[in-house]
């Protein structure tokens, strides 16, 4: 008979390395498997000084190689910044359950998704403060006029041209998106979770399908602030000096609504979509298999029947 594992005892029998290296590996997984699409959507964002998308003429063979330029920044950073979102949010999801259980309240659906999005900002905040400088680099290279042949060399000019402020210029809005996408994500996961696994068990389908979900939603309400953050990150690379010198978020929210109206602020959005549902179903089903499989519990039961 199969064993059954209790899906919501996993965060807390779980240790902070089984977390980290579950969180590290879907992270991995998530970004890489996706990034070509994740190359187009960037692409579509970038703001020109003519309002209008040009696209030059490529071979297949070399437009194939240049969606995948970038990537190893994504490598780099995925891992260790995965490591910390989810290893933030077991721990800041189990402590507010706590907190609110103790505050004399009793524990619900309604304040456990509370407690799931509070914990997925917390979760956030970690994972941008380590991962932006990456992404920085990541869409610098995955413009199309980029002729950056590696990471190092990417970082290096950007830093001797623009300074150490351009690679976190875009935080604060990367926060502002990323805030609620990451609480809208973690928080509607949990919810499909809870109907399509009433049983609370390890069940990779159910994960898949509440992860794809989940990104679907979460990337739909936030697209307006991923085109500003792609303007801000890759504002040097522009030869429009207004564009240049963009100072911040509200700035560059101006530059898009007066050259392309409300719509501007939709841009890429399709690959968008396109690549959040299955970056998000991979996440969420490799760390939920990686969790599984590093649980002191499990490993034990798995020991036992060997």
């Amino acid at each position: 008979m199969d064993e059954e594992y209790d899906y919501e005892s996993l965060g807390s029998n779980s240790t902070v390395l089984q977390n980290a290296l579950a969180g590290a590996f879907a992270g991995i997984g998530e970004h890489c498997l996706m990034y070509p699409i994740d190359s187009i959507k960037t692409r579509m964002q970038v703001v020109s000084s003519t309002g209008q998308l040009s696209i030059p003429s490529q071979s297949a063979t070399s437009l194939k190689r240049n969606l995948w330029r970038g990537v190893y920044s994504v490598i780099a950073g995925a891992g260790p910044a995965h490591a910390l979102h989810f290893t933030t949010y077991e721990y800041c999801k189990e402590l507010f359950d706590k907190k609110y259980v103790a505050a004399g309240a009793e524990r619900d659906h309604w304040s456990h998704l509370l407690a799931t999005g509070a914990a997925g900002a917390c979760g956030t905040f970690m994972h941008d403060a380590f991962m932006t400088p990456f992404d920085v680099i990541k869409q610098r290279m995955q413009l199309r006029e980029s002729t950056f042949r590696t990471v190092r060399e990417c970082a290096r000019t950007v830093y001797a041209n623009e300074g150490l402020k351009a690679f976190y210029i875009s935080f604060p809005t990367t926060l502002s998106m990323s805030m609620p996408f990451q609480s809208v994500q973690f928080a509607t996961y949990e919810y499909f979770q809870s109907v399509l696994n009433s049983d609370n068990t390890y069940n990779p389908k159910t994960h898949m399908m509440a992860g794809g979900l989940a990104g679907a939603v979460a990337a739909s309400v936030t697209t307006p602030l991923d085109v500003v953050k792609t303007l801000l990150q890759t504002r040097g690379t522009s030869t429009d000096p207004r564009i240049r010198e963009c100072s911040g978020f509200f700035e560059a929210s101006r530059i898009i609504g007066e050259r392309y109206g409300y719509r501007g602020f939709f841009r890429g959005f399709r690959p968008r979509i396109l690549a959040n549902i299955p970056s998000t179903a991979i996440s969420w089903s490799v760390y939920e298999y990686f969790k599984w499989f590093l649980s002191s519990d499990n490993n034990d039961t798995l020991a036992h029947h060997i």
